[in-house]
């Protein structure tokens, strides 16, 4: 678990027993961003690596999907 990670759980737990301060909220929020862009980094990095094998064997990259 990275600092980041436990670092977000530790203001959960206060956020439960307490009000947090402003400065905490603002780090919280700061650090919850920081987690979901990484998070969407690296699954659009697995996704770029990604293949689908029809029955023929056929490999096909997935590619993004259109509005």
């Amino acid at each position: 678990m990275t600092e980041r990670t436990k670092r977000i759980n530790e203001l959960a737990r206060l956020s439960k027993e307490r009000e947090l301060t402003a400065e905490e909220k603002a780090e919280q929020a700061k650090l919850r961003e920081e987690y979901l862009a990484a998070f969407r980094k690296n699954l659009t990095s697995t996704l770029d690596n990604t293949y689908i094998v029809d029955a023929k064997g056929n490999k096909t990259k997935v590619s993004k999907m259109k509005n």
